[in-house]
């Protein structure tokens, strides 16, 4: 093994960022640690891929990146309806929060985050080498870093995230130097990792392992001669340590493993039923008790469910009649766990207010600033399908708290 103080081969030109070179059963990997935000990283790869020393290269991306990354119009090809139905919205927000923050340092530092990755895919499109995508899909890392930490720090933890990528427009030299150490999603969490074991085992070494194991599914040591293994600065000491380490015979069921995310506990998939069933209990017992107040508790949950709902759309900017269909819907919705208010709101506001091509064409610049994501029809559908679905929420306990209330104040 040799390390980035070794010189390079004489047929292989020198290399200026980190890097690592590891043999094995008749393999060599050359794991490179780049800067994602660095003019000299996407140089480095460049040169390495044109020396014609590699036949294979493998990145740090996933599918859904690299598909960002070939075609950064993928958005405008999926149906959004559908990823409503599928439960994608909060994802697809997620992402676009990512992609704004992206754009804002391309914009100050005249750098596009990730040239060192697009590089890689130009030059191994023209040379016609097998790309191997070896990095776990960001949306799985974000459900197991979920999962991982305490339920008193999600929140604190994602809307820092949020708050990170779209409170404000001017990204510090800070954040900027912490991307040339790791990608979007390390730098925004990287002040949490730091301190926060739960954070950094699904965010830093989950994926060291995943990368390697996916080395050992996609290049085994004797499929290829030499892989060029183009990571993060970030990931380089834990993959090499990890290459060091004979490879598991059946590489497959570990990664699976870390594909997975725990299913919710069996008493959060009941919550909703059983908040259904003390609804309609509550309504029942009301009736047997006075008609008159049977039908006060009905209109109580209609009224702060559908109100709150709907003024939760209002600030989403929604058009007027999305807003009144979400009224009624809200209440009816939110006794049926099967179907949110907000995949109503949304179906309604993409019927009334269809995005249109320059929609999509522009979604990645206007989400850089807060007031484009209303302006935004794409972004604006997610803000209305998320509104929606807080305000009914909060409908729902603050309705089903005053039914209790009202019902322990009787006489007995």
């Amino acid at each position: 093994m040799t390390d980035s103080q070794e010189p390079t081969t004489a047929s292989q030109p020198a290399i200026s960022g980190p890097h690592r070179v590891i043999e094995m059963g008749g393999s060599r990997y050359t794991l490179l640690g780049t800067a994602h935000v660095s003019a000299e990283s996407a140089a480095d790869v460049r040169s390495l891929i044109r020396s014609g020393e590699f036949d294979a290269v493998a990145i740090e991306l996933c599918d859904s990146r690299h598909q960002n990354l070939s075609n950064p119009d993928a958005l405008a090809e999926q149906d959004l309806f559908a990823i409503f139905r599928q439960g994608k919205a909060g994802m697809v927000a997620a992402s676009l929060a990512l992609g704004a923050f992206q754009q804002r340092v391309a914009e100050q530092s005249g750098i596009e985050p990730g040239a060192e990755m697009r590089a890689a895919l130009e030059e191994t499109r023209r040379d016609g080498l097998p790309l191997l995508l070896i990095d776990r899909d960001v949306g799985i890392t974000l459900k197991r870093i979920y999962h991982n930490v305490p339920w008193w720090q999600r929140f604190s933890l994602f809307s820092g995230l949020l708050g990170s990528v779209l409170s404000r427009q001017e990204v510090s030299s800070d954040e900027i130097e912490r991307l040339k150490e790791g990608d979007v999603l390390e730098s925004t969490f990287s002040e949490f990792a730091a301190e926060s074991e739960a954070l950094f085992t699904p965010l830093i070494s989950e994926r060291d392992r995943y990368m390697v194991l996916r080395l050992a599914e996609q290049a085994p040591p004797g499929r290829y001669r030499h892989v060029l293994v183009v990571i993060g600065a970030g990931h380089l000491k834990g993959m090499a340590e990890q290459l060091e380490s004979p490879l598991p015979e059946a590489p497959t069921a570990e990664r699976e493993a870390l594909e997975s995310t725990p299913p919710p506990s069996r008493l959060w998939r009941a919550l909703p039923w059983v908040v259904t069933a003390l609804v309609l209990t509550g309504f029942a017992i009301g009736f047997s008790r006075n008609t008159e107040l049977g039908w006060q508790l009905i209109g109580e949950w209609f009224v702060i469910n559908g109100v709150l709902s709907g003024v939760a759309t209002l600030f989403a900017l929604a058009h007027p009649l999305t807003v009144a269909a979400t009224v009624v819907a809200a209440p009816l919705t939110s006794l049926n766990p099967t179907i949110g208010a907000g995949f109503v709101a949304a179906g309604v506001e993409l019927l009334l207010r269809k995005p249109k091509v320059r929609d999509f064409s522009t979604l990645r610049h206007d989400v850089t600033a807060l007031k484009g994501w209303w302006r935004n029809r794409v972004s604006r559908t997610l803000l209305v399908f998320l509104f929606a679905t807080l305000g009914s929420a909060a409908g729902t306990w603050i309705a089903g708290f005053r039914i209790a209330d009202a019902l322990l104040r009787l006489p007995g």
